[in-house]
C-alpha cells in the first residue's frame, strides 16, 4: 500500500497557498476548447562510448509549458487534484469563482495526449462539495472525505471512487464520526487514513487528528493536535509531519509540526522497529485535495475568469454534517509525541508569508515550490527543500529555473515515486502565447522532472537507506535490501585471490595527490598473479597505484562499457589487469559501487568520500553512462557543498554535463568567494577553469569590501544580508509542550545555517 499525504481541501501533492487571499479557494473548472496540436517528443540514443561531454537528458533548460485541450478545468476554486498513475490526473469537485456554483464532477487529464474529459460515473454519486481531501488508496481507488456543500455545510462522510469501474460507494462506518470540516489534510498509512485539522465553521478552525480504519472502516477516537487548515500532512519515518496553512488568527507562520505514530498503540502503528525512515508507503503526499494548491490565486477583481459552460448537478447520497453525534472539542485529550520546530529566518528559508507555495514529498524532503503571484518578487520564486533527517532549509533553484514569466499556477500534483510533479494553471497576458480568453481556463500543464534537483525518488532512497542529506553510510546501507547478496560480495571485494576470495581480475588507477599512509590499507605493492589468466611476453610497467581485487563476473554483469571492452579482445582480456586513468580513492569508489549500489567508502579505508571524491565518481558516471550512481552523486553533492571543496564540484559538474549542480556549486562559490579563492581546490583549477568560473558573475558584478558589505547587512548571510528568502537574526529558542517528546534534541538540528527557530 502507498502512503500518502493530503493537504487542506487539496492534496499536500500540490498542497498550494497563497498569501495574497488567506480564504480564498482553489481554481478550477471545466469548459470545451478547441482541439490544438499534439504534443511532440524527441528521443536521442545514448552514446555507445564514454565521453566525458556525454550529452544527457534535458538541456538545462527552464521546464516545458505545454497546452492542454478538451473538456478543460476552469474557475474551479478548492477542488481535488490528484495523480492517479498511468499518466492520469482526475480532478473532483470544486466550485466557479464567478458563479460560486459547486460541482460533482470527475474529470480525467491523459496526460499523454494533454486532454481532458469529463468521466461518465455511476453508483452512489456524492452530493456536490469543495475543500474535500481525495487520497488515492490501493492504486485504484480514490478516498473523498469531508468537504462543504453548496449550503455551507461542513461533511464529514466518506466516499470511494473505483477508478477502474467509475463506479461510487459510500460504505457504513462505525465508531465516533469526526465533526464535518473541509480544507482539512489527509495522510494515508498503512491502511488508516489521518485527518488532520481543517475548517469546522465560518470562523472556527478544528485542531484535532483522528483516523479512520480502511480495513474494519472504523473510525479512532480524535485527539488534539495542531490547529491549522490549508496546511499539507504527509507521514515519515513512522511520523506525521504538517506543514503550512493557516492559523485561527489567519496567520501563515513557518512551523513544522510532526506526532510520533509510535508513542501510543491507539494509533495503531506497529511498535516494532520501523524497516527503514524512508519507506515508500510513507511517503506520498496528498493534501485536501491531493494535488491540489491550498489557496488559489485570483486575478484582477478577485477570481479567476469563468467558462461559460455549465453542467447539471447531481445530487448524491446522504451526507454525514455536523451533528450531535460528533466529537466535540472538550472529549479530545492532547496527543502523545508532539514536537515542532518553528523557522523564523534563514538565507535558504522561503517565507510562508508571500506567494502561493505547492507542497511535494520526495526522497526524504518537503519541497516548497514557491510560484509567480501577485505578492511576491519574480526574485523570491523559486524551490526549496526541508531535508527531514536534518530539519535543514536549502534552496534548490531559482524561480527562473523552474517557472515561465506571465503564468500563474494554481494546482500541482505529483507521482508517488516523488520524480515528478506537475502545475496546473493558465497564462495571465497574451503575450505567453493564449489564443485569448486568458486567465479563464485551467488548461496549461508545467511537468517537471524532480531528479534535475538532485531527488532519487522515494522507492530509491529508501532501498539504498539514504538517511541524510544525501549521504549514503554502509550501516544504512546493510539494513537496504542489499543486505543479503550485495553485501556478502561487499566482503568479498578488494581480497587478494590468494586469501579465497575468488578475485580473477585486478584493476589499478592514477596515485592519489593526498592519499593516506598505504598502511590504513592492507593491499600489496603489486598485482597478484591471477590463476588461470593468460600473460603475454612482455610484463606491462608497473601499476601506478595498489591493485584492487575485483571480480569479472560482477564487471561484466554491472559495467557495460567494460563488458563490450573485454568482448572485444583487447589486452585487458588477456592480462585481466587494467588501468583507469582516474585517481585511485575515485576509482576504488566506484568499483565498490558495482558491488552495493552505495557511494559509500568499503569499510576499513578511512573515512566516508569527501564532495571532491564523489565530484570524481560523477564524472565517471557520465563518461561510462551509469545514471544510477549518477543520480545518487548529484543527490548528495547538491545538499553537502562546502567551502574546501566547492570549485572542484562546480569543474566536475561541468565535465559531466551536470547544468543545475554547476549552476549550485557556481552561486555557493559566489557567496563564498573570498573562502573559495584561497582553497587548495581553486587553485588547482586549470586557466581557463578559473576564466569560466569568474565569468558565472554577471557583467555588471563587482566585489564589495568588508565595509561596504556590513554597510548593507551583508555580513548576515544571502544576498547582500537578506538571503535569498527573507531575514537574518540567528536566536533558538527551545520549548516544550504536548506529551510524549519524540527525543529529537536541539543538538541535532544544528541551528548554524538555519537563522532563527524555536524547537517545541
Amino acid at each position: 500500500m502507498q502512503g500518502s499525504v493530503s493537504m487542506g481541501g487539496m492534496g499536500i501533492v500540490g498542497a498550494h497557498v497563497s498569501a495574497a487571499n488567506p480564504h480564498g479557494a482553489v481554481e478550477h473548472f471545466l469548459t470545451a476548447a478547441a482541439l490544438g496540436p499534439a504534443s511532440t517528443t524527441t528521443t536521442v540514443p545514448m552514446t555507445v562510448t564514454p565521453s566525458r561531454r556525454r550529452a544527457i537528458s534535458g538541456d538545462g533548460t527552464t521546464p516545458k509549458v505545454s497546452r492542454t485541450t478538451g473538456q478543460r478545468p476552469s474557475c474551479l476554486v478548492n477542488a481535488s487534484v490528484t495523480y492517479c498513475g498511468d499518466n492520469q490526473i482526475y480532478a473532483f469537485g470544486g466550485f466557479d469563482s464567478y458563479t460560486d456554483e459547486v460541482y460533482n464532477h470527475v474529470l480525467k487529464l491523459d496526460l499523454t495526449t494533454l486532454r481532458w474529459t469529463l468521466v461518465d460515473n455511476y453508483g452512489d454519486i456524492p452530493g456536490v462539495r469543495m475543500g474535500h481531501t481525495a487520497t488515492l488508496y490501493q492504486g485504484d481507488k480514490l478516498i473523498i472525505f469531508g468537504g462543504e456543500n453548496e449550503h455551507r455545510t461542513y461533511l464529514s462522510d466518506i466516499v470511494i471512487f473505483d477508478l477502474k469501474t467509475a463506479y461510487w460507494t459510500q460504505p457504513a462506518v462505525s465508531g465516533p464520526i469526526p465533526r464535518g470540516r473541509a480544507r482539512h489534510a489527509a495522510a494515508l498509512y498503512k491502511d488508516k487514513l489521518f485527518i488532520v485539522g481543517g475548517m469546522t465553521g465560518a470562523d472556527s478552525v478544528a485542531d484535532d487528528i483522528c483516523y479512520l480504519d480502511l480495513t474494519t472502516l472504523t473510525w479512532s477516537r480524535a485527539w488534539t493536535f495542531v490547529r491549522r487548515f490549508d496546511q499539507a500532512a504527509w507521514v515519515w519515518g513512522d511520523k506525521l509531519w504538517v506543514f503550512g496553512g493557516l492559523g485561527q488568527d489567519m496567520s501563515r507562520d513557518g512551523e513544522v509540526w510532526w506526532l510520533d505514530l509510535k508513542a501510543d498503540p491507539a494509533f495503531g502503528v506497529d511498535t516494532a522497529p520501523a524497516r527503514s525512515a524512508a519507506r515508500a508507503d510513507a511517503g506520498r503526499i496528498f493534501s485536501p485535495r491531493s494535488a491540489a494548491p491550498i489557496h488559489p490565486t485570483y486575478g484582477a477583481g478577485g477570481g479567476l475568469g469563468m467558462a461559460g459552460l455549465g453542467y447539471g448537478v447531481s445530487q448524491g447520497a446522504g451526507v454525514h454534517a455536523n451533528a450531535s453525534l460528533a466529537m466535540r472539542p472538550s472529549q479530545t485529550p492532547i496527543a502523545p509525541g508532539i514536537s515542532s520546530l518553528n523557522f523564523l529566518s534563514s538565507p535558504e528559508y522561503p517565507p510562508q508569508a508571500s506567494g502561493t507555495h505547492f507542497y511535494v514529498y520526495s526522497s526524504n524532503a518537503l519541497l516548497d515550490f514557491v510560484t509567480p503571484a501577485n505578492t511576491i518578487r519574480p526574485t523570491d520564486c523559486g524551490l526549496a527543500a526541508l531535508d527531514l533527517p536534518s530539519l535543514r532549509w536549502q534552496r534548490l533553484a531559482e524561480g527562473a529555473e523552474v517557472f515561465h514569466p506571465g503564468y500563474r499556477w494554481h494546482y500541482c500534483a505529483s507521482d508517488a515515486e516523488g520524480t515528478k510533479a506537475w502545475l496546473l494553471g493558465c497564462a495571465t497576458d497574451r503575450q505567453s502565447g493564449h489564443d485569448g480568453g486568458f486567465e479563464e481556463y485551467l488548461c496549461d500543464v508545467l511537468a517537471i522532472d524532480l531528479r534535475r534537483f538532485g531527488l532519487l525518488g522515494n522507492s530509491t532512497v529508501s532501498e539504498l537507506g539514504v538517511r541524510s542529506s544525501g549521504s549514503t553510510t554502509m550501516r544504512s546501507h546493510v539494513d537496504s535490501s542489499l543486505c543479503g547478496l550485495g553485501m556478502d560480495m561487499a566482503r568479498m571485494f578488494d581480497r587478494s585471490p590468494d586469501l579465497g576470495s575468488g578475485a580473477d581480475f585486478v584493476v589499478t588507477a592514477d596515485p592519489d595527490e593526498d592519499r593516506h599512509s598505504s598502511d590504513d590499507v592492507d593491499t600489496p605493492s603489486s598485482p597478484s598473479p591471477v590463476p588461470g589468466a593468460s600473460v603475454p611476453a612482455a610484463q606491462p610497467p608497473p601499476p601506478a597505484s595498489p591493485p584492487i581485487h575485483v571480480h569479472l563476473l560482477i564487471l561484466k554483469a554491472r559495467w557495460e562499457h567494460f563488458r563490450r571492452l573485454y568482448s572485444s579482445g583487447m589486452i585487458e582480456s588477456r592480462t585481466n589487469i587494467m588501468h583507469i586513468p582516474e585517481p585511485y580513492s575515485v576509482v576504488r569508489a566506484f568499483l565498490f559501487y558495482l558491488y552495493t549500489d552505495s557511494i559509500a567508502r568499503h569499510p576499513g579505508y578511512g573515512n566516508e568520500l569527501d564532495s571532491s571524491e564523489v565530484a570524481g565518481l560523477l564524472v565517471m558516471a557520465n563518461m561510462y553512462d551509469l545514471p544510477g550512481l549518477r543520480l545518487l552523486c548529484v543527490h548528495r553533492l547538491g545538499r553537502e557543498l562546502e567551502v574546501e571543496h566547492a570549485a572542484v564540484v562546480w569543474e566536475r559538474a561541468g565535465m559531466a554535463n551536470e547544468e543545475w549542480l554547476r549552476r549550485r556549486a557556481a552561486s555557493f562559490c559566489l557567496k563564498h568567494w573570498g573562502r573559495v579563492v584561497r582553497t587548495d581546490a581553486f587553485r588547482k583549477l586549470s586557466r581557463e577553469s578559473l576564466g569560466e568560473l569568474c565569468e558565472e558573475v554577471d557583467t555588471e558584478g563587482r566585489v564589495i569590501n568588508g565595509g561596504e558589505l556590513e554597510a548593507v547587512g551583508g555580513l548576515g548571510g544571502g544576498r547582500l544580508g537578506l538571503g535569498a528568502w527573507g531575514r537574518a537574526s540567528p536566536s533558538i529558542r527551545a520549548s516544550s509542550s504536548g506529551a510524549g517528546r519524540t527525543g529529537d534534541s536541539l543538538d541535532e538540528v544544528d541551528g548554524d545555517d538555519d537563522g532563527e527557530m524555536e524547537m517545541n
